[in-house]
This record gives C-alpha cells, structure tokens and sequence, in this order.
C-alpha cells in the first residue's frame, strides 16, 4: 500500500474549506512530533563532564581508588597500562568498586580513542567497559558490596547503557549490525564472541535500520512513556522481505517499532594458549510491548525502554502528515480507497484482544495516537490488548463506510485466523470519535428490512439492477451484527446529527468533494429503471458525509431504534466546552460541533455515559476520556477471561505478564 498527497482543484477552495469545515468538523491536526538533538541525551554528560574542553574525565571516587593502590598516574601517562593493571588488581582480589573503576576508565579511553578517530580500540574499549559495568552489577560475588541506593550503582547502570551505545553507533557507522551476526571484540586480556539476537514477535528479516532514542526529543505527544533500567532503546525500521505473513499485509510502510538493546556476558570459556580468555556474550533485541524486564544471573533485571520516541518518529515521516491523509479522504474518496483499510503499529498477537479506533470525518488514524500513547503506557493494558486503526474515504456518507468496515473484520478474520480458532479476535472493541462512532455502531446493528424501508415500501427482490449493483446495495441496507464485536465506545459522535451540517456547509462539501463518477451513474440507472419504485429518493440524493450528517438525515433515526445486538455492551463519551470565555458563549450546550442532545443517549442504550468539558477536535484525547477508556478495557478484559461467544467460541485468558528469557 503507498500514501498520496493531496493535490487541490484550487488554492480558493481549500481556503474556503479550511474556513468552512475547519470551524464546523474539527478537521485534522499536524505538527513535529520529534526533534533531532544537537547531542545525544547521556545522564553521564554531568558525572563524567563528557562536553568538557578536556573531554571525559573520571568520577572523584574512582580517582580515589586509583590513587589508594597507586595507580593515578597512569590517567594521563599510560592510559593502556593503567586497565591491565586494573584487571590485575581485580584478578588478585576482587571487589565491586575495582570493577566498577575498570568499567569507568575503560569508558573514557574509549572516548579519547574514538576522539582520536581509533574506531576499533574505542570497540574494544566500550566493550570492556559494558562488560564489567555487567559483572559489577550482576556478579553474585558482589551482592554484599552493591548497595542499590548507592548512587554508583545508578552510574553503573548508566556506564552499561552509555558504553553499550557508544558501541553500537560504531557498529552501525560500519553497517554491521544485524539480528544473526556475531562479532568480535578484543581486549587485552579477554575476546568476546557477540550473538545479535532479537527477542519477541518480530522476525531478523524485518530488521531493516535503526536509530538511536537518545537523539530525538519528543513534541508532539504529551506523555513520554520511558521505564528505567539496563539496555539501550532503539528505533528499529521495519523493511519489507521475502515470505511475509499473512498480517504482515496490514503494516504500513516504512513502520517502526521500539527495541531495547542488552548484551548478556555468560560465564568464561577455555581461553586461546597466549594466556586471553574467552567469553561469549549475546545481544538482546527486545520488543518492550511483550516485556520491560529480562533475567539475568538468576534475578530479575528491569530494561530501559522507550515506547514513546519510535511512535513518535514514525509519524514524523512526511507521508503519514494527518492533514495530507485527512484531506486527500475527504475530497477523493474514490482514490482514497487504494490507501484505506485495516493498519496494525505492531505484530498481530492471537493472545492479545484487538482494539479498532475509528477515526472521524477529514480526520485519519494519526488522531488517535495520543489515546494510543497513553493507553500503551499502562503495563496492563498494552500486555492484554492490541491496537488496530481503520482508515477510511471520509467525504463519503458514513453507511458506506460502514459497509465497507463490516467487509474488512470478515476479510482480516479469515486473514488472520482462518480456521477461527483465535479466540481473542471474537472480543473485538470498537472505539469511535465523532463520524467514527456511527460507523462503529453500525457493525453491531441488525438492520431487517428498516433501512430498505427508508427509500421504498416494495420488495427489494422486485428492483430492477444489475448484479453487481444489487450486492452493492444489498450491502448498503441489510446487515447482520458482527458477532465478534463485543463493546463500541462512541466519542463525540453525532446520533443525532449535527447543526453544522447545513446548506451552506452541504454546499461547499458537493463543491469539493469529488464522489466516484460511477455512484451517480449507478444511482440515475436505478431511479430511471425504477419508476414509482421508491416512495423517497432523499437517500439516494446524499452524495457525501457531510450531508448524511445533517439533523434531518433519514438514517440516524433508523439507527436509534435498530435493535442492537445482546451480547454487545455500549459506552458514550461526550464532549461539553465550558460556559466561560467566548467559544463556550458561541459553543452553547455542545462540543462546538455536536450539540449534547444529539451526543447523548439515553441510560437504557448504554452501559456508561460521561461527559468531558472539551471541544470537539480534541475530547478523544482528553485524559479523562483516555482513562475511561481503559477503564472499559480493564472491564473488558476481566470480562473476556471466560466468556462465551456467540459462534460458540472461548476468549481464553489473555498472555500473562512474564519476563523475558535469555540464553
């Protein structure tokens, strides 16, 4: 699938509709989402003065050390001498704050090394230093020595994620690293046989690039979701390959997930006979949405993670820009189809439930990522659930779109799970914003024949249309609840239309937005082979969204007495702005786009309904509708444990939160 940029009839007309649609639907948001740094963030810039004139020089403690056994000197004099004397001294008698001191000074002449432009001493000596900042912090010889609230173990931690780093960017720089590889780091005393390997879901073949977090600062989303602990986070660019998966056709291009880079040292080999000794050591690529900690040396060891930079570095792309996605939906939805569909931000998971957010009207998946963010933050929500969006032609009336989803939860079940034996994907939530919210409900809608009704009181078997449009419509106007659709969350979603949708606006979108040529060819077919046929022709008449969003539009009153389906469970988010100021003045009782009588529904149709003092354009990523939101999927999930459903299928407990294994 490739994304299109919008290409405008007139520079006028987009004015207009900036000024027109802008103020009555919201529209879409854009902005940087991340911002390059003139240094990559280190916390041992400060401990270790690494932007110094004199470059990195060593802690006061280590110093102290070094001078205790005489070995100070050596700092300037013989940099080389002094970490064998080092290793000597630790060989001799061992003790945590010598490992730790080998760890520093090994990290600072690998510094100076790479200053002098010695990329493969600088290897070696970050090699060193990530190794026995390990064995510092993981050693069982050590524990009565380490002292966690000490903050040298804390700069232990950093010394291990910083010289890992450091290492890493060199082998970057040489194009090296890959999932499979393994490398070799010499030191004077040790070889090292590195294995790259990647631990969770995705495969080496999807390993394409990566960068590094540490050289990004996040703006565009609120909250920065990072945990603490030993590893370095990655952004790892997926690259598409030879023999992919049948989920794999839902990723879009160029995707980026976050990895967590941790290099496990195991125990000594025999060494070679010039008297080095050999270890093996492994690189850890981990996926930190299937687990923040990892074991290591019988205990349990937190990962440094970051969910939040990748995420934000995949929207930065040019091409997933929301007003360019946005737009190009709403005034072509014909050639907005070849982009829209089902997307997935990470691996399909048959033991995680699946969460569809649906976007509203000249709107696209990149408005929910803020939601997406926040409710990826929570541990127990991002173990239990995965999260899927739908991007769809929004200049097109909403029962089409709606239509056109239904066709897609059968296409992507029979993708995924064709056999119907992932019980997960038969505890489907749809979460709605605005024009979203209809197209949501109307998966869980049974139409019988009321909606046929609407435009004619005769058989529908008695019209007469080509084969191909009497599927189409049949589509259209008769449906069935998807029985693998258990909860619909609606956000500031007009049921019963909004006034924003009136001539004026209903005008401009018929200017604007270009309908497939062969709709209203097959819609003047019908009417002229049908004469007499259809008691109102208003149905037929709606051309676009934004007229079958009006107050008066024949659907939504339809839609409001369907009969839902039992085993599906409502929530409603409303959005009220405040009285105070102007815009509250001018808003009245609504969102500044949807009034609450038309946002609100009545205490017998839904489960939960709360109201959120925000506007239109921005109540879905409200902290209070982002929490309520989990809190429906915390119900959800507690509910899904053992629940059966209607084609006679168990959801089984979802994965439990475990830690990560290594070798």
């Amino acid at each position: 699938m490739k994304l299109h940029y919008v290409t405008y009839r007139s520079t006028g007309r987009l004015f207009v509709l900036a000024l027109l649609i802008v103020s009555a639907f919201g529209g879409c948001a854009s902005s940087h989402f991340v911002m390059m740094r003139d240094n990559p963030a280190s916390p041992l810039s400060g401990p270790l003065r690494l932007l110094s004139r004199k470059g990195a020089q060593p802690t006061p403690r280590t110093v102290q050390l070094l001078r205790r056994y005489e070995l100070d000197k050596g700092l300037e004099d013989a940099p080389a001498d002094l970490l064998g004397q080092l290793q000597q001294l630790i060989e001799h008698d061992p003790a945590a704050d010598k490992v730790y001191a080998l760890a520093e000074v090994a990290y600072i002449n690998a510094r100076k090394a790479e200053g002098r432009g010695d990329s493969g001493t600088a290897l070696d000596r970050y090699g060193e230093s990530v190794t026995s900042a390990y064995i510092y912090l993981v050693d069982s010889r050590f524990d009565w020595q380490r002292n966690p609230y000490d903050p040298q173990f804390r700069r232990a931690c950093d010394l291990y994620n910083g010289a890992l780093e450091r290492a890493l960017r060199i082998l970057k720089k040489q194009g090296d690293l890959r999932p499979g590889n393994t490398y070799t780091v010499e030191t004077p005393r040790e070889v090292y046989d590195v294995k790259v390997v990647l631990r969770g879901a995705w495969h080496e073949e999807d390993f394409g690039e990566f960068e590094f977090v540490s050289d990004y600062e996040v703006e565009g989303l609120t909250n920065h979701y990072h945990t603490f602990g030993l590893g370095v986070p990655l952004i790892a660019v997926r690259k598409n390959h030879e023999g992919e998966e049948p989920a794999e056709r839902y990723y879009p291009p160029q995707l980026t997930f976050p990895v967590t880079a941790f290099l496990r040292v195991l125990p000594h080999e025999n060494g070679p006979s010039d008297g080095t000794s050999r270890r093996r050591c492994v690189l850890e690529l981990f996926d930190p949405l299937m687990g923040t900690n990892t074991e290591a040396a019988g205990r349990v060891v937190p990962l440094e993670t970051d969910l939040s930079t990748p995420l934000a570095y995949f929207l930065e792309q040019p091409a997933y820009q929301e007003k360019n996605i946005a737009t190009f939906g709403l005034l072509n939805p014909q050639s907005a189809q070849r982009i829209s569909g089902l997307y997935m931000l990470q691996p399909f998971d048959p033991h995680k439930i699946p969460v569809i957010m649906v976007h509203g009207l000249w709107s696209s998946p990149l408005t929910w990522m803020e939601m997406f963010n926040d409710l990826r933050g929570f541990p127990e929500i991002r173990n239990q659930y995965q999260f899927w969006f739908y991007l769809y032609p929004t200049g097109q009336p909403f029962w089409i779109s709606a239509a056109q989803l239904r066709e897609d939860l059968v296409e992507v079940r029979s993708t995924l799970d064709p056999q119907r034996q992932v019980g997960r994907l038969d505890s489907l939530v749809l979460v709605g914003h605005s024009m979203g919210g209809l197209v949501s409900k109307l998966q869980t809608l049974e139409s019988r024949d009321d909606y046929w009704r609407i435009v004619s009181d005769k058989p529908f078997s008695e019209l007469s249309v080509s084969p191909e449009a009497r599927e189409s419509l049949a589509k259209t106007f008769f449906f069935q609840p998807n029985p693998s659709v258990r909860r619909v969350v609606t956000i500031a979603t007009p049921h019963r239309g909004s006034h924003f949708s009136n001539s004026t606006t209903q005008w401009l979108g018929r200017w604007l937005i270009t309908m497939p040529e062969m709709l209203s060819h097959t819609r003047d077919r019908l009417l002229n082979d049908n004469p007499n046929f259809f008691q109102n022709e208003k149905m037929f008449g709606i051309n676009n969204s934004i007229e079958s969003l009006a107050p008066d539009s024949p659907v939504l009153p339809v839609m409001l007495q369907s009969p839902q389906a039992p085993w599906v469970k409502y929530h409603n988010i409303v959005g009220l702005v405040s009285e105070d100021g102007v815009v509250g003045n001018f808003a009245g009782d609504s969102d500044g786009v949807v009034r609450f009588a038309s946002a609100h529904l009545d205490p017998n149709d839904v489960s939960s309904e709360i109201v959120v003092t925000s506007d239109h354009v921005s109540v879905h990523r409200h902290p209070r509708s982002i929490l309520e939101v989990r809190r429906i999927l915390l119900d959800h999930l507690a509910e899904a444990q053992s629940a059966v459903h209607p084609n006679g299928t168990f959801s089984g407990p979802a994965r439990p939160i475990a830690v990560a294994g290594g070798e």
